[in-house]
């Protein structure tokens, strides 16, 4: 069923998980929310830099801790065939694993980690938290690479509380429920 139009307006296609697969590997990104499709230029040094941080601080306490596994960008998320998502980081627990780990992640992980920039900061914090949110995903984190704070979505049955922002300037550090005795100091996050 495709979505009510405007009076006069042509009704909009709704894309599909098998459209996206024919999307040309042009090194940008490529996603599907709702049927409609986002491109987004493949990020800058400073975003790669908290990216990899990211991942080494959470990798080397799984590292300690088994609970699960962290895994980065690029690496579909499949919701639904209307919804697949490339975030920069994702965490699934071992209890999850089997339900939604195959060749790629098929529902919702524990956790999604977005780095925003200027071209998809509103993105992130509209259309992609009401996805995550309406999917399941425990915990949302929210980058902002420009003032360095991270803005922490925890869910509360079934929805998303308001976040938690954390801010590298005021010396924060994040923890998660999700992984208990994880502590990521935001100055090593934003470090640089």
């Amino acid at each position: 069923m495709t979505p009510a139009s405007p009076r006069g307006a042509a009704p909009r296609l709704k894309l599909t998980y098998d459209d996206f697969l024919l999307f040309p590997d042009d090194g940008k990104r490529h996603e599907l929310i709702d049927g409609e499709h986002y491109v987004t230029p493949s990020p800058n040094l400073r975003h790669q830099a908290i990216s990899g941080r990211l991942h080494l601080l959470i990798g080397a306490w799984l590292r300690d801790h088994p609970t699960g596994q962290i895994y980065y960008a690029p690496l579909d998320v499949i919701f639904s065939r209307f919804d697949v998502v490339e975030p920069d980081l994702l965490y699934v627990s071992n209890e999850r694993a089997a339900e939604i780990l195959g060749q790629y992640v098929t529902g919702a992980p524990d956790l999604v980690i977005e780095i925003g920039s200027p071209s998809t900061r509103r993105r992130d914090e509209t259309i992609k938290r009401n996805l995550y949110e309406g999917s399941g995903v425990t915990e949302y984190w929210v980058v902002d690479p420009e003032i360095d704070v991270i803005r922490v979505y925890r869910r509360s049955g079934e929805r998303f509380d308001r976040p938690v922002a954390l801010s590298a300037e005021a010396g924060d550090v994040l923890t998660t429920s999700l992984l208990l005795g994880l502590e990521i100091p935001l100055s090593q996050v934003f470090a640089g």
